[in-house]
């Protein structure tokens, strides 16, 4: 069993930016806004699951390599630590499959504070992985339907969520638009 990677403070810091901003469903202590640089948000993850299905895949987000994301760190007590890794990589990692890895990075917080903290990047090698074009990917998310829900919904709450936060990304708003435009 690897260590639980913990901040010097001793907590644990996860870096959320896609639907764990709105519904992570773990205890935690507080979240703020926060910076991950060497990374950036995009739809890159087929979902046969979540947001699609095996006959019509939706898409989900990922962290892709380069840039910077913007997006919270949720701080959760080191007590809590071992429950809530478990609950992510079950939740990320549906069914053992590994679409995402697990990193330990460097986030900058909104205080401009440096942590240590965890965050889901996209593996590149894993058949799900994947690099649409924004007009496909727009077309992707109208048409994609999972458990979880509709595609555009993801899209739209996480475009929300992080405008109710003061953190644009012009990209996903972009991707809004392309999708609400589209027949779907």
């Amino acid at each position: 069993m690897s260590p639980v990677p913990l901040d010097a403070d001793g907590h644990l810091y996860v870096f959320a930016y896609g639907s764990l901003i709105w519904r992570p469903g773990f205890t935690h202590l507080g979240q703020e806004p926060a910076t991950l640089r060497g990374f950036h948000r995009r739809f890159c993850l087929w979902s046969r699951h979540y947001r699609g299905t095996p006959e019509m895949p939706g898409l989900v987000l990922g962290l892709d390599r380069g840039g910077s994301c913007r997006g919270v760190a949720f701080r959760v007590a080191g007590a809590d630590a071992p429950e809530v890794l478990d609950y992510l990589e079950a939740r990320e990692n549906l069914n053992g499959d590994k679409v995402y890895d697990r990193r330990l990075l460097t986030l900058r917080l909104g205080t401009a504070r440096l942590v240590r903290g965890i965050a889901y990047v996209a593996d590149r090698a894993h058949p799900a992985y994947c690099r649409p074009c924004e007009a496909s990917t727009a077309e992707t998310i109208a048409r994609g339907r999972g458990e979880a829900g509709l595609n555009r919904d993801y899209l739209t709450n996480t475009a929300s969520q992080l405008a109710s936060l003061g953190l644009r990304d012009p990209g996903l708003e972009r991707l809004v638009r392309l999708v609400m435009a589209s027949p779907g």
